[in-house]
């Protein structure tokens, strides 16, 4: 068995901007807490995102932004010229074999790098 993603998370220097983007892209809500670590955020500005896959959402001003991630999407298209609406930058895509896997990336408001992924 390979290692499955079983976490991950987005941190940069304005975490409440960033979890409404994602909650406006791809509808998350959080969960807003403490932190294990102050290396990941800083305490009461970390979001654990309420969906399938186990994520958080947080940082602050200290910090440096950075993730990468595939999120699964019914259309690549879509989310890429919705996430360009909403103030990200697209990157690539859609690329891939349609029917198969499709692709894209984009950065966000913050520059993090965020890849889409659908089968159309």
């Amino acid at each position: 068995m390979t290692n499955p993603v079983v976490h991950f998370e987005i941190i940069g220097t304005d975490p409440s901007r960033l979890q409404d983007y994602y909650r406006e892209l791809f509808g998350w809500t959080y969960e807003l807490g403490g932190t294990v670590s102050a290396q990941v955020s800083e305490p009461g500005r970390y979001g654990v995102v309420v969906a399938g896959l186990n994520g958080g959402v947080g940082g602050g001003p200290s910090l440096r932004a950075k993730v990468l991630f595939y999120v699964g999407v019914d259309d690549v298209e879509a989310a890429l010229v919705q996430a360009e609406e909403l103030g990200g930058t697209r990157v690539f895509g859609p690329d891939g074999v349609p029917g198969k896997l499709v692709v894209g990336q984009f950065t966000d408001p913050e520059g993090n790098l965020i890849g889409v992924a659908g089968v159309r």
